[in-house]
């Protein structure tokens, strides 16, 4: 019963923080509104498909909590992370697929291998680096992009205002030494469903 308690406040929590959108954007990372390319309603659509799959993958088990991280752009739902088996994955994705307004499913999870100080700390180091390099480049708006890095592949999510832009973030993040692989998962502004006007 304690357990039960504990899981739909956490969920309740999640879903609180559908509030918070104005201010933290999708990413939580301090995009605002203003910033961000999407209408208003599709930041605020995104953002409940969000809460509510966070809140289903948490009610499914209380482990996805650290290990399992979603995003939704534009309807099109991305997952990283890791699990400890094929079959939890596979769950996810039915799982994500399932989630109300859901246009398409990336999963990137990871299945699960001994912790590796020295692969972290570098996969730490490379989203650093990236980010940094996005920050300064002139011809990047860094606020509209989520990066993860696992295993020297660097996942990159968000919204390019141009294909130029769009290009140049794939080619800064190659350029940091030892990525093995971009996997880059960024939308064009114009292929997005409702614009800001």
């Amino acid at each position: 019963m304690k357990n039960n308690l504990l899981v739909i406040f956490l969920a309740l929590l999640i879903l609180s923080g559908c509030v918070g959108v104005s201010s933290k954007g999708i990413f939580g990372t301090g995009v605002s509104v203003a910033l961000d390319p999407r209408s208003v309603g599709t930041q605020v659509d995104d953002s409940i498909m969000q809460k509510n799959l966070s809140a289903r993958i948490l009610i499914m088990d209380k482990k996805y909590l650290l290990s399992v991280k979603t995003k939704v752009l534009d309807g099109r739902i991305f997952l990283t992370g890791k699990v400890d088996n094929p079959e939890e994955k596979l769950k996810l994705t039915k799982l994500a697929w399932e989630t109300d307004g859901a246009r398409s499913v990336r999963n990137d999870i990871k299945i699960k291998e001994d912790f590796n100080f020295k692969q972290s700390a570098k996969d730490i180091l490379i989203t650093s680096q990236l980010r940094s390099a996005m920050i300064f480049n002139k011809n990047i708006k860094a606020t509209n992009y989520q990066i993860d890095t696992y295993k020297k592949k660097i996942y990159i999510y968000g919204i390019a205002l141009t294909p130029d832009e769009k290009e140049e973030v794939i080619k800064e993040a190659k350029e940091i030494l030892d990525v093995e692989n971009v996997i880059a998962s960024i939308l064009l502004l114009d292929n997005l469903r409702i614009q800001k006007d």
